[in-house]
């Protein structure tokens, strides 16, 4: 399994957009944060566009060894005056290599980059309780349940699990 991280990149968005084939799958992804399907290809650069890549926030693309884009996420610096916990966001791999391990391999990449270039000692992420595939992905690189918190998605309530991990 050859995958590198490298720098989000605007035509990135139409790739990864296309990813997202139903509107439950775009809220276990994004949350609220996009809010409104089917996308159109361009929403990622809509929502980073007010974002300070950079500073606080890095958005990654996951590539094969032909540079294909095969995944997805962002490592968010969420509290400027605690800046060695970052926090994972939009974590997605192409629905061809679902289940195969890809999603662990990129998050790996994302500790990696999160220790090395960020300094962190720790990292979070949330995860909705129906979709357990993903739970299942992050506690295999080590990230364990915190805390729980209900959102109201699709006019109903889904709970969120916030997961951390100590980096070490």
């Amino acid at each position: 399994m050859n995958m590198k991280l490298r720098p989000y990149k605007p035509e990135d968005s139409q790739i990864i957009c296309s990813w997202v084939k139903d509107e439950k799958t775009l809220f276990q992804w994004s949350a609220d944060r996009i809010g409104k399907f089917p996308l159109h290809g361009n929403e990622l650069n809509e929502n980073y566009a007010d974002r300070k890549a950079g500073l606080d926030f890095f958005p990654l693309t996951a590539v094969d060894e032909k540079e294909n884009v095969i995944g997805h996420l962002f490592v968010l610096i969420p509290d400027e005056n605690v800046k060695t916990t970052v926090r994972f966001g939009f974590v997605i791999v192409s629905p061809e290599i679902r289940g195969k391990g890809y999603g662990k391999k990129m998050l790996e990449l994302a500790i990696e980059y999160a220790k090395k270039e960020l300094k962190a000692t720790k990292a979070t992420l949330g995860v909705f309780a129906n979709n357990p595939k993903a739970q299942v992905c992050y506690e295999a690189v080590g990230f364990k349940p915190f805390s729980k918190r209900i959102m109201k998605i699709l006019g109903t309530d889904w709970e969120c699990i916030d997961m951390e991990l100590e980096l070490k």
